[in-house]
């Protein structure tokens, strides 16, 4: 209940403002709401006024106005904050969604509580249950108050049982049979497995989209005047089955006997009239609109028309049952990018990201060059997400700014291994950084030694050593190891080497890479080695020293750097010494990934070496 109470006093003239009862209210705030400052006169009138402003911030549950001597006092009793929800006993729906449910009535973490607003939460939550097909759900609500005028809501949820869809029936069709129909829709009444399945449970959102699955078959088929005339969801008495009922009209099927384009394009027809001729004589297909729909904002958002306006609209004739086709194009100000950029990388640098674009700023702007930048960022395998927005500059009606916005992902990878055997320690320590410190640059460092073996391993690759994508890298090692006393093999032996490694772009899925790399190895044989090591020290010597050179081509269409789900990888590679080199040899490798979205969640991927 919202109280206000005013005590009765003559008309005078305000010296000082008092405001008592605040507590996390600021009193600017105040000052900013009511009519009267100090100076002005007060009477009955303008106190009414001062509660009216100060009940609608709806920050308060009770206010009195009252005065010593020339001083006016306002006392205020704040309605609490919402410190905390603790949302419990719900499984089928996420809490994040009910929260998101609460949010859309206004109630959540910081913001001011409103008793009167219980019912609303307890119907919000209960409707949001609804929706997805439990009907019995009961929600209770407990306030706990807290220190400082903040109170913590523990909200309990009984989920109830779930409504399983019972039938799906579609009356009026006569073209096409109810499987044909339903084949398309998400909602069914499930089969046997469905204890397993879950796939006659029902949800809103998908009767949303089956609805919408409906009219597209029908507009996909040329009939032009299909509609829905009513759609009846039912439930039974128990509240444990639903009955869905869709009663449709099918009309007439059309034919387009003619396409017209009409606008003041920037092209020529040439670009678009073979595609919108293809149309003639065919029934009609809301797809194909859609598709060429689709067609002109492409090209003319690459011509710098970021808001370009494309409709197909049909012109029907019932007595031929043909249609006419007019695509009215408005291109509207080619827009230019007035600036690009970045949110949410808050360790990689702005550069590095900006390096990646192929829109610039201050050019034409261009949807494929945009979506480019969007589709390399996703490559480098630094971000879980990639999104990107354009927005128009306030005040132009021909400039944008160009908005992507990332989720860093874990690009590093450290490990170590501490053991201990009969034959001695074994110490490991290996560490790899896809983006060091946010700069773009790739750092490895590894160092393994147990009584076999010791490994000491430096790399280092910068991919964009030069402007132009220049990529330069190096690498440093030296490994040893001793199969002396341990293993029947008895040899022992030592290497150490550098390389030094260039890549060039082709294009922006295509590169070549060429690397040189020094190594000596020094093998020792022990008293009784095998019979392969000694044949080889006899025929080649103990000490060896090669420079081996590799080219490799490269092919990369992957979605993204880190777990892709679509695209492929290819790269192939020749690998040799060079002449001079004490032992000679060649090698060459190819390596292919592969991946293809399957639907429901599932990738079907393929690596071949």
């Amino acid at each position: 209940m919202l109280s206000a109470q005013l005590f009765a006093f003559d008309d005078f003239l305000v010296s000082d403002i008092r405001i008592i009862g605040l507590q996390r209210v600021s009193t600017g705030s105040i000052f900013n709401v009511i009519p009267i400052s100090v100076g002005d006169n007060i009477d009955q009138r303008k106190s009414a006024d001062i509660t009216r402003s100060l009940f609608a911030t709806e920050q308060f549950d009770d206010i009195q106005i009252a005065k010593d001597g020339n001083t006016l006092i306002i006392i205020v009793q704040e309605r609490p904050s919402i410190s905390a929800i603790d949302i419990s006993g719900n499984k089928a729906l996420k809490t994040e969604q009910l929260l998101e449910s609460l949010d859309g009535v206004g109630i959540k973490e910081g913001e001011v509580y409103k008793r009167s607003t219980v019912e609303k939460v307890k119907s919000e939550l209960v409707r949001s249950y609804a929706s997805n097909g439990r009907y019995g759900a009961g929600v209770d609500i407990e306030e706990i108050k807290k220190p400082r005028n903040r109170i913590e809501l523990n909200i309990e949820v009984d989920e109830g049982k779930s409504a399983t869809i019972e039938s799906i029936n579609i009356i009026g069709n006569e073209l096409f049979s109810n499987e044909d129909l339903l084949d398309g829709f998400e909602l069914s009444s499930g089969s046997i497995f469905s204890f397993l399945s879950n796939d006659n449970a029902y949800s809103r959102e998908k009767l949303k989209g089956d609805i919408e699955s409906l009219e597209s078959f029908y507009l996909n088929r040329g009939y032009l005047k299909f509609s829905i005339e009513s759609s009846e969801i039912s439930l039974s008495k128990d509240k444990k089955s639903i009955f869905i009922n869709f009663n449709i009209f099918e009309g007439e099927q059309y034919t387009i006997n003619d396409v017209e384009v009409v606008g003041d394009l920037p092209f020529e027809d040439e670009v678009y009239e073979e595609i919108t001729d293809s149309l003639k004589d065919k029934i009609y297909s809301q797809a194909q609109i859609t598709g060429i729909e689709e067609f002109f904002t492409n090209v003319l958002g690459n011509q710098g028309y970021a808001f370009a306006e494309v409709s197909g609209n049909p012109v029907i004739d019932d007595n031929s049952q043909d249609v006419k086709i007019t695509f009215s194009v408005m291109p509207g100000k080619r827009t230019y990018t007035r600036k690009i950029l970045f949110t949410g990388n808050n360790l990689t640098q702005d550069y590095v990201l900006r390096r990646e674009m192929r829109q610039f700023e201050g050019a034409w702007s261009s949807d494929n060059s945009i979506e480019s930048g969007k589709v390399r960022l996703e490559r480098l395998g630094y971000f879980k997400e990639v999104n990107v927005e354009t927005v128009p500059v306030v005040g132009t009606d021909d400039q944008i700014d160009v908005m992507y916005s990332v989720e860093e992902e874990n690009t590093g990878s450290i490990g170590g291994n501490l053991g201990y055997s009969d034959f001695g320690l074994m110490v490991g320590f290996n560490l790899q950084e896809q983006n060091f410190l946010g700069t773009g640059n790739t750092v490895a460092v590894g160092i393994n030694k147990n009584v076999y073996s010791e490994q000491y391993n430096l790399s280092f690759l910068d991919p964009f050593a030069t402007k132009d994508g220049v990529s330069l890298g190096y690498n440093a090692y030296f490994r040893e190891t001793d199969y002396g006393e341990y293993n029947v093999a008895n040899y022992l032996t030592n290497s150490n080497g550098i390389g030094l490694q260039y890549g060039w772009p082709i294009s922006d899925t295509q590169r070549l890479n060429l690397s040189l790399t020094y190594d000596k190895t020094d093998i020792s044989v022990g008293t009784q080695p095998a019979r392969e090591i000694w044949d080889f020290v006899n025929a080649e010597g103990n000490i060896y020293e090669t420079l081996n050179l590799q080219t490799q081509w490269q092919r990369v269409t992957l979605n993204r750097g880190m777990y892709p789900t679509d695209g492929a990888s290819t790269a192939i590679s020749l690998s040799a010494t060079v002449p001079g080199s004490d032992l000679n040899y060649y090698r060459i490798n190819l390596r292919q990934k592969f991946y293809q979205p399957l639907g429901r969640g599932l990738v079907f991927g393929l690596m071949a070496k």
